[in-house]
Formats: structure tokens, sequence, C-alpha cells
């Protein structure tokens, strides 16, 4: 194999997995350099709780799919000049079933956008965060001049991201000159704290430096193997040509999007809510026909008809707080009518799963009226007291 060609493999797995692929190996990144970077992104997330994030130059959309997860993050967008790449991963951010049976409780959309990340596009106005993980270094001189005026002062986000190659760590790697063939430069970590620190300066961020990949033990000097720059937007004010801009720009090709369902959308908290009722409906039921029963061995088969002696806290393997279980006494108490076996609403939305939902009374009736047997009043779920289906040792 030619020196050029072995470099150029050993360069594209310093960004995945180096050590798989050179024998000559003398750094093993644990995890993968490349999960370090993200689960960088991951931790600022957790932190931070933006709603509107976007990956500009997000290549196989690996980042997206692991933050389409977090439950504050409500609008994901990833920008890339590779459309094929768009095209043959877009599919990965589709929901599963799984998201469909158990609905996020906000609404998330997902797009992915065709288009240079030096171009101007609206639709990425007024993002909390803005990731660029390994992109600087393959802008030529012309983009990455343009590059802070389109990111930091037109598109203007709460925070940015940027990591790239620490030049300095080099050396550590056989015959590595650049990482990657399409890498126009790869600074050291003067040049780029000193290009951060003039674009922060020139757009009112703040920044603070820090990197993943640790050197090896004798190489501490060389610093990170990825420097990271955290960009943090300051109080001062935007620049006067950014303040007449117009929000209508829409440059960027809309290559896939897609919306996962939530419980802001009515027909999945419809579905949710029916489930939850009738499931916890029958674990009601089916206590309230345990404690008959043990009832009946101790004083004899008469019983009233309606009990007035309710357990609140007896629901099959349930534990609640003392919150919970005051609450839960507070409200009104199941009951039977011949055979038939009433839960008032207001004492399912004391049970925590459906508490959760914040949900009152009128709305949960108009939720589920259509779905589920109600009294005459409309107050209380009704169902049978036995089913057919029920385990009656009694009766063996």
């Amino acid at each position: 194999m030619e020196m050029e060609e072995k470099n150029i493999l050993c360069n594209s797995v310093v960004a995945h997995n180096f050590e798989e692929v050179c024998p000559e190996k003398v750094i093993k990144f644990k995890p993968p350099l490349y999960k370090q970077r993200y689960q960088f992104v991951r931790d600022l997330v957790d932190r931070h709780r933006p709603k509107k994030v976007a990956d500009l130059g997000c290549g196989d959309t690996e980042l997206l799919r692991l933050l389409k997860i977090y439950p504050c993050i409500q609008l994901l967008v990833g920008v890339d000049i590779d459309v094929e790449k768009l095209q043959s991963n877009g599919h990965h951010l589709s929901p599963y079933l799984g998201e469909f049976v158990k609905p996020r409780d906000l609404d998330l959309t997902v797009t992915l956008y065709h288009g240079s990340v030096v171009e101007r596009d609206s639709r990425l106005l007024g993002f909390d965060l803005i990731t660029c993980i390994e992109l600087i270094e393959h802008l030529d001189s012309d983009d990455l001049a343009r590059f802070p005026e389109v990111v930091f002062g037109y598109l203007s986000p709460a925070m940015i991201v940027i990591s790239t190659p620490n030049s300095e760590f080099n050396p550590l790697f056989p015959t590595v000159t650049l990482r990657d063939a399409d890498h126009k430069f790869e600074w050291s970590r003067v040049e780029f704290q000193t290009w951060a620190l003039q674009v922060a300066n020139c757009y009112n961020y703040s920044v603070e430096f820090t990197g993943v990949g640790e050197p090896p033990v004798g190489a501490e000097h060389v610093g990170y193997c990825t420097q990271i720059g955290v960009f943090r937007k300051t109080s001062g004010k935007a620049l006067e040509s950014c303040a007449s801009e117009q929000h209508d720009q829409h440059v960027y090709k809309a290559v896939y999007t897609t919306t996962y369902p939530s419980l802001q959308q009515e027909k999945m908290l419809k579905f949710v809510l029916v489930g939850e009722v009738l499931i916890q409906v029958d674990h009601l039921r089916l206590c309230h026909g345990r404690m008959l029963r043990e009832r009946k061995k101790e004083v004899g088969p008469k019983l009233p008809t309606t009990d007035t002696s309710w357990n609140p806290h007896l629901l099959l393997g349930s534990v609640f707080t003392e919150a919970e279980k005051t609450r839960i006494e507070g409200s009104p108490k199941p009951f039977c009518e011949g055979d038939k076996f009433f839960v008032p609403l207001q004492r399912l939305l004391a049970y925590p799963k459906l508490h959760r939902f914040h949900v009152g009374e009128e709305r949960l009736r108009a939720l589920i009226a259509d779905s589920v047997c109600l009294s005459s009043d409309g107050s209380a779920v009704v169902v049978d007291l036995h089913n057919s289906w029920d385990y009656r040792p009694e009766e063996n």
C-alpha cells in the first residue's frame, strides 16, 4: 500500500474508530473519538435543555439520532451539502412504533436541509443551540470567511458548539499530515482560540475552550485530540446589518421531514388517556373483587352492594408517595350498584398515571366519552363488576 493511501485510511478513522484500521496504531480512544464528541453535545443538552437544535454539517445524521430522544427538544434540524447522505439517512430519524404507543409529552419535528452552511436561511433563526462538529476544517478560505457572518451574525443562536482537530496532536498518529483528505486546514490550539475569540468579540459571544480525546501519558502538552469552543450569546445588541435582515429567506431545500407523535396532539392524548383509564379501571375492579372475596370468607356471603370501606391503596402492587395517597384519599371512592362497578373520573385523575396529564374532569370526559361507558351523569366510568375471564377460585 502506498504511504499516501495508508495515510488517508488512518486519517479517515481518527474521526471514527482509529484502532480498527491502523495496524501500527499508537492511540486507542475508548469510547471512539466521534462518540466522545457526540457525548459532549448530549451533556450540553442535558444541562441547558434547548428546545430548538440544529446540526450544521450533519453528514450521516448520527448526532441527530442521538438528540431526538431528548424530551426538551421540539425542533431538530440537520444541514449538509451532501444531498445523497441526507436522502439515504433520513429514514433513521423516523418515529418507531413504540413512540406511537408511548408518545412524547411535547411535539418534535425533525427536518433535513440540503444546503451550504454559509448560506442564509431564515428557517434556522431563533435556535437555542447550533452544533458544528468537525465542520470548519472542511471550508475553503472564502467559505471560512463567510461562516461567522452567517452562523454568528445572521442566525445568532443562544449557543454554538464548534469542534475541530487539534493539529498539535497529529504527530502522535502514524504518518498523519491532515486527518482527512477533504480537510482544507487543521489548526493548533492558539490558531483556533485566536480565531474563536475574534469571532466571539465581533458578534457578542463569550467562548470557553475544552476538548475530547485525552493524550497518552507523557504527551499531555499537546492537549486534546479534538478541540472544542462553546460560544454563548451575551446581552450585547445584534449588529445593525443583521437587525434589518428579512426573515423569509428560504435557500435550503428540505430533503426530509417528520413529526413525532406527542401528547400535544389531541388524537394521541385521547389514545393514551383511554388506554390509561381502561387499565386503571380494571386494576380497581380486580382489587375490589379481591377485597369482596376476602370479606366473604370472613363474614359470609351476605355483603352490601355498595362498599363504604374502600381501601385507596389496594392497587395490585402500586406504591404511592404520601402526597399521592392524600390526593387519592380525598377523591370520590369507586362503588358498586348491582353488578356494575363505578369509578368516578375525579378518582381516576387522582392516580399518578393520569394525574400527570394535567387534564381536568370535563376535558377527560370529552376525550373518553366515545370510547368508554360513562354513568348517566358522566361523572364516572362504568364497567361490569365481573368478567367471564376473571379467576374465581370459589367456582373451582
